[in-house]
């Protein structure tokens, strides 16, 4: 089925998309995983072509699209080569670039957001700490009113950009007493002292993205640092959010299906009793139900996108989209990995690492778990 989410223009733009990445980040795959992050030049080179300012005002050296399908494309090209470089990515420019660009003040916009445009200033956000999980109401970073500043004091977890970045949004309790209605958002420079970095994170998939605890012992910001309102952090996130699990649906989708359609070829050229493998029925079968299944979810996220694009995508629908399709992704990708046999549980493979790379994403961006609570109490339960 065709899709009609996007005009000529993105189709585009898709293309030189894919151009740079086959030419700049393709060859080099492997030197990322093992480096366990993406170097500095490749997020300046995509700075240069415009890719890390879609959300940012022309006027701070950005590329104002306008419009989330560009957004959208980004983030599908980049996780058909690389899942990481879809997160990493949609942190700095899907996640932390519209928190300051929508809530920031101008002499926060004109600090930040040209560098962030340009890949001189690499972002991160720290919501997730050590005993907190998905429960952001239940932060215990502070920030504590000292005169004409604030002292924050805390950490954060499974931070991904936090060992590269320059500039973290943190998420900090400045009213405990209200609870989730006082918590505020800093933007932290991490030339700040009391501002320290654990070391990456050895996880189980996703080799490309440094990942980094993150520390403040006694970080002084003032006033100016504040994002947004003062005690109104949480309502910022919760608003923001669905914008974040969109964007986790569209790298589910196109990830899973990249690997499928691998896995088709695969079935095709392997051979095993005289014909190929995907010949047999079983296999034919399962190849039918799980083409079905990515189509059938990609349809739902681009309704989501083209919601999303006009303004009406609500948290719901958001939800839908994000535990759905880290499902789906899931369950193909693990069809994907038999139907190899055993070249599918070697790291050489592509399948094998995406395979790994797919398990976050049942977790992050708010586990499924919650996303089904959300949805739940939306049907009056």
């Amino acid at each position: 089925m065709n899709r009609d989410v996007y005009d000529e223009d993105h189709e585009a733009f898709r293309e030189s998309v894919r151009t740079w990445l086959e030419r700049s980040v393709v060859p080099n795959l492997e030197k990322y995983a093992d480096a366990h992050a993406i170097p500095r030049d490749v997020w300046l080179e995509a700075g240069e072509q415009g890719f890390l300012g879609l959300e940012i005002p022309e006027e701070f050296g950005g590329a104002e699209a306008g419009d989330y399908r560009f957004n959208a494309v980004l983030g599908e090209e980049l996780s058909k080569v690389m899942a990481a470089a879809g997160s990493c990515w949609g942190i700095h420019a899907d996640i932390v670039a519209p928190y300051i660009v929508s809530l920031g003040t101008e002499e926060q916009k004109r600090r930040w957001l040209p560098g962030i445009a340009s890949g001189e200033i690499w972002c991160a956000i720290g919501m997730t700490e050590p005993s907190g999980g998905s429960d952001l109401a239940a932060l215990k970073t502070t920030a504590v009113r000292d005169g004409d500043e604030w002292v924050i004091n805390g950490s954060k977890t499974f931070i991904t950009n936090g060992y590269s970045a320059d500039l973290v949004l943190v998420a900090a309790r400045t009213a405990p007493e209200k609870k989730a209605r006082g918590i505020t958002l800093f933007a932290v420079e991490a030339t700040n002292p009391g501002f320290s970095r654990g070391r990456k994170l050895d996880k189980v998939g996703q080799d490309e993205s440094d990942t980094a605890e993150l520390f403040f012992e006694n970080l002084r910001v003032t006033d100016n640092e504040i994002i947004g309102e003062l005690d109104n952090g949480f309502i910022h996130m919760m608003q923001n959010l669905p914008q974040e699990r969109l964007g986790c649906a569209l790298a589910n989708i196109a990830h899973a299906k990249q690997i499928l359609i691998e896995t088709l070829q695969y079935a095709k050229d392997r051979k095993a009793f005289g014909q190929s493998i995907g010949q047999f029925q079983h296999n034919k079968f399962l190849l039918a139900e799980m083409f079905t299944q990515i189509e059938v979810a990609e349809a739902y996220v681009d309704k989501c996108v083209l919601a999303h694009t006009r303004g009406d995508l609500t948290p719901i629908e958001a939800a839908k989209a994000k535990w759905w399709t880290s499902q789906v992704q899931g369950e193909v990708l693990d069809h994907c990995v038999q139907l190899h046999g055993g070249y599918g549980y070697m790291n050489e493979y592509r399948v094998a690492r995406a395979w790994r790379d797919a398990r976050v994403t049942r977790i992050w961006a708010g586990s499924n778990e919650i996303m089904k609570e959300l949805i739940g109490r939306d049907l009056g339960l």
